[in-house]
């Protein structure tokens, strides 16, 4: 027979299948009698888990949805489906989600040991899709390390590779991670320049938490998304384009949302003016409403949705 311990997670982990239980099947499965499975599962409400219980015959047990989410007990194929599953949709977009999702990864990885976090690690070499997918793939377990550090105040050591190529280490203190764009950036303190930086999540490697606390510093902006957004806004040189799309407003709106404004044209016309750092976006924005244009600016404009137009073409 089993200790009581080890029995008692072979029993949450049937009952998680959330299928009904006959008292005869469980007590066979534990071999155990049915009254020390009635006690097992008294101690499973006693920490949280809501067990239906059904007397007679045919009396059985099954685990249902409750108040509040108690302790879950997931296989080693399923801790590592759910972390490849949460780095797959962090940076979704969703600032608030994108934070939980970290979190949960954090403390999924954290507990994992070395073994499974190979397989994460390959799965994720396997699956990588590049941009399309949703930007550069990043380490579950770079993430994990950096929300960990962020959350504990303590100084990080990364080596960051710049978009020049050029790479070495940093020492830096941790504040927060920002979801842009579909990639993920650390807002930090650079104790060896003396000042705030942004570094892309996707340039990082080898990161190792000191050991060593800080107090944080004050950030020279609202807030860490504020501080990101405006860090981008001055590395990308931006171009102010304007065209007429053949749809009413309120259809060209949904496609621009706020990244641009648009205006009555007249015969069902609309007017949008956009600043942008791609022309690509002019692009997105004419396919997304599905109509004709004119009178776009600036001529490299046009002559980009030429080439591009051709290109979908294959002219």
């Amino acid at each position: 027979m089993a200790g009581s311990s080890e029995r008692m997670l072979r029993l949450l982990s049937l009952l998680q299948t959330h299928r009904y239980w006959t008292g005869p099947e469980l007590a066979d499965r534990l071999d155990v009698s049915e009254r020390t499975l009635r006690r097992d599962v008294d101690r499973l409400r006693g920490l949280g888990y809501p067990v239906d219980a059904t007397r007679g015959a045919a009396g059985g047990y099954q685990l249902q949805a409750g108040a509040s989410l108690p302790p879950l007990l997931v296989a080693d194929d399923e801790a590592v489906a759910i972390a490849v599953g949460l780095q797959a949709s962090a940076g979704t977009g969703t600032s608030a989600l994108d934070d939980a999702t970290v979190r949960a990864l954090s403390k999924i990885v954290q507990v994992m040991p070395p073994r499974l976090r190979r397989r994460v690690k390959a799965l994720q070499d396997y699956t990588d899709r590049g941009p399309m997918y949703g930007g550069p793939a990043i380490d579950a377990v770079l993430l994990s390390v950096l929300a960990q550090t962020c959350r504990d105040d303590e100084r990080l050591e990364i080596v960051y590779r710049r978009a020049d190529g050029e790479g070495g280490r940093r020492t830096v203190e941790p504040h927060r991670l920002v979801s842009r764009g579909r990639r993920w950036y650390l807002v930090a303190y650079d104790l060896g320049r003396g000042d705030w930086r942004t570094f892309r999540v996707d340039r990082m490697s080898e990161p190792r938490a000191t050991g060593t606390r800080f107090r944080q510093r004050e950030l020279p902006a609202p807030d860490a998304a504020t501080f990101v957004s405006e860090k981008i806004a001055a590395l990308r040189p931006t171009i102010d384009v304007a065209f007429t799309v053949h749809a009413p407003p309120a259809q060209v709106k949904q496609a621009v949302r706020r990244w641009g404004t648009v205006e009555a044209a007249g015969d069902g016309r609309s007017r949008v003016t956009m600043t942008v750092d791609t022309f690509d976006w002019v692009v997105f924005v004419l396919a997304a409403v599905g109509a004709p244009y004119e009178q776009a600016e600036p001529p490299e404009l046009i002559e980009h949705l030429r080439r591009t137009g051709g290109l979908l073409a294959g002219v």
